[in-house]
């Protein structure tokens, strides 16, 4: 039973190779108890001969029963194949959830701008939110292609006038170019749509 509810689990986030869903462990470790049209009878009758020979699994989705015949050995190979895979989803989650991630999820665009909205934020929250810009800089903006960075403030700045080629050096100088911004520089009421809208004005970036 616990072998069919980690499978269904598995099943539910979508692992479909290495034969680990629910039909195709079903499949491996069994055979479907089928039904045929019986003429003389006039309706679909399910053979008999399987009831109490085996251990019989209905599944949920279409009521299909099946008659499972593996020796132990199989079955603990396959719990230990979606124990396996399980760790994986683990691992994955962890990784999902960790460091720069953990606040602005998987950066899965090539170019991007980052517009940086500070608001009114005290001294420890705009430090704190610098530090969480350099994290992402220095973690996923470098696995990409291009970027560029526009501070939403009464004098919108712009870190380059366009993306620019993403490369440690360019990485570099976007930290350091972040970390000088002034606190104190004004903001105003359009300030934030005024730095979105130059964003999308290059026509190169994705996001």
């Amino acid at each position: 039973q616990s072998l069919v509810s980690s499978s269904k689990w598995l099943q539910r986030y979508g692992l479909k190779r290495n034969k680990l869903s629910l039909s195709q462990i079903l499949s491996q470790i069994g055979f479907q108890h089928r039904k045929d049209y019986v003429t003389t009878l006039g309706k679909p009758v399910a053979s008999r001969y399987a009831d109490g020979l085996f251990p019989q699994y209905k599944t949920a989705q279409d009521g299909s029963v099946y008659n499972l015949t593996a020796k132990k050995e199989l079955i603990l190979h396959f719990v230990d194949c979606l124990i396996g895979a399980i760790e994986l989803y683990k691992q994955r989650m962890e990784w999902l959830t960790s460091e720069s991630r953990q606040i602005f999820g998987v950066i899965q665009e090539q170019c991007i701008v980052i517009v940086l909205d500070f608001g009114t934020a005290a001294p420890a929250e705009f430090d704190q939110c610098r530090d969480a810009l350099s994290m992402v800089l220095v973690e996923q903006v470098i696995q990409i292609s291009r970027f560029n960075l526009i501070w939403a403030a009464q004098d919108l700045r712009k870190w380059q006038q366009k993306c620019t080629t993403v490369s440690e050096h360019t990485i570099k100088s976007a930290v350091m170019w972040l970390w000088k911004l002034d606190h104190m520089t004004a903001v105003s009421h359009t300030s934030s749509a005024e730095a979105l809208l130059e964003a999308m004005g290059d026509e190169a970036v994705s996001s």
